[in-house]
């Protein structure tokens, strides 16, 4: 009789600092997903394959990264947790799990995702904060920022805000919502959209910073949308101050997203 398999689905939290990204990669082992792939596989004691809701990049960091696995060894789910902890590297951590039915899945099954970028606005950087955000010294008009994120609302040709190594079939992504908040010297800006482009977020926190320093006026960044030319954006910005807030999923589902406070 064939054993029966299971689909495990966990939300995970990281520091991406010292990884070279989610994605498992053949020259470095230091990525989320192959010490997530490593842990859960001894605690499976069989080979876990583990896919998520959004892949990120090399220093990106995560409230809430989904991922799901599936497995025909049979756990209860604290020890997927505490097991999983107590093999992960010390910035990486299993914040919860359940058991799904076998038609959930982390990506395809995703309704948005959403990503928060966080700037400090400062006449100093922080030495404690260095690579959990930007450290911006001018000023910022955040009120013209606000203005020109308006203009990349709703479904468009995000060509201008992809990499150019970007493997996506459509440039098309539908962005729902984009807020800019500031609270002290820390300025938050979080977007969700139906899914991103590689490096789509970062481009188009560098051409807003573009904006807030008075660089470009904010109706540029519809020219520069429309234009679908990557060169007319801003510059990729660091990764250090980005991260996944979360995955929203239909209620079926009942998975949890762990939204963290805005700033």
């Amino acid at each position: 009789m064939a054993k029966q398999i299971s689909r495990i689905v966990l939300g995970i939290e990281y520091d991406g600092t010292a990884y070279r990204g989610f994605q498992k990669q053949k020259n470095t082992i230091k990525t989320i997903q192959g010490c997530l792939d490593k842990a859960l596989s001894q605690i499976a004691d069989q080979n876990i394959l583990t896919v998520c809701s959004g892949r990120t990049d090399a220093g990106v960091h995560a409230y809430c990264q989904t991922i799901h696995f599936d497995t025909s060894s049979v756990r209860e789910i604290k020890s997927w947790i505490e097991g999983g902890n107590a093999l992960l590297p010390k910035d990486i951590r299993i914040i919860w799990a359940k058991g799904v039915t076998n038609d959930f899945h982390s990506r395809f099954s995703a309704i948005s995702r959403t990503y928060r970028y966080i700037i400090r606005n400062s006449s100093l950087p922080s030495a404690l904060e260095r690579n959990q955000n930007l450290w911006v010294k001018e000023n910022l008009d955040l009120s013209a920022m606000r203005r020109a994120s308006s203009y990349l609302l709703g479904e468009n040709d995000f060509s201008s805000f992809r990499s150019s190594s970007c493997q996506s079939k459509t440039p098309y992504r539908n962005i729902h919502s984009i807020e800019v908040k500031k609270k002290g010297d820390l300025i938050s800006i979080e977007i969700t959209a139906n899914a991103f482009l590689l490096n789509m977020v970062r481009i188009i926190i560098g051409t807003l910073l573009e904006v807030g320093t008075k660089k470009i006026v904010p109706k540029k960044v519809k020219h520069i949308l429309e234009a679908k030319d990557r060169k007319l954006a801003g510059k990729t910005s660091s990764p250090k101050g980005l991260y996944f807030v979360g995955t929203k999923y239909l209620k079926k589902y009942k998975v949890p997203s762990i939204l963290k406070p805005v700033v």
